[in-house]
């Protein structure tokens, strides 16, 4: 079976390995892999153009992958990559502005607010219950809130 392996082009695997690196980081993102599926693909490309040695591949891909890495992270430093949604996994962030009613008093500083279909406990001056208040933060998972009106 290694027969099979052995008669493909190293130009075709350098190919390959590129195109496979840059597939897992689709799989895996971390922008990693990207840039040494970039550094393969031009192995690659150099190996096929210029038809040199097994060793000498190895070590063009090997100072490649260092230049490419050295350069994104640097480039990155200098232009780093901001969300669209930088609250996306910040539950309570996100609930910051919503006004909300109370379904339990106020008392002592602490009660409970209906939020969507769940209910919280929430934190703020004392208020009856059916007040509505406006989520103004949030310490962990207790909601911070001022009373409206």
């Amino acid at each position: 079976m290694m027969d099979g392996l052995g008669q493909i082009e190293p130009h075709w695997a350098w190919l390959s390995l590129g195109v496979l690196l840059v597939a897992l980081e689709i799989l895996a993102p971390g922008y990693f892999l990207v840039w040494l599926g970039l550094a393969a693909v031009a192995t690659g490309v150099a190996a096929w153009l210029l038809d040199i040695s097994i060793p000498l591949q190895l070590g063009l891909f090997a100072v490649l992958a260092f230049a490419v890495l050295y350069w994104a992270r640097r480039w990155l430093a200098k232009n780093p990559i901001t969300s669209a949604d930088p609250l996306m996994n910040q539950r309570t962030g996100r609930l910051v502005g919503d006004v909300v009613t109370l379904v339990q008093a106020i008392e002592n500083g602490r009660g409970r607010a209906r939020v969507g279909d769940s209910v919280w406990t929430v934190r703020g001056d004392d208020a009856p219950e059916g007040a509505k208040v406006r989520i103004i933060g949030a310490d962990g998972n207790v909601l911070l809130v001022e009373r409206i009106g």
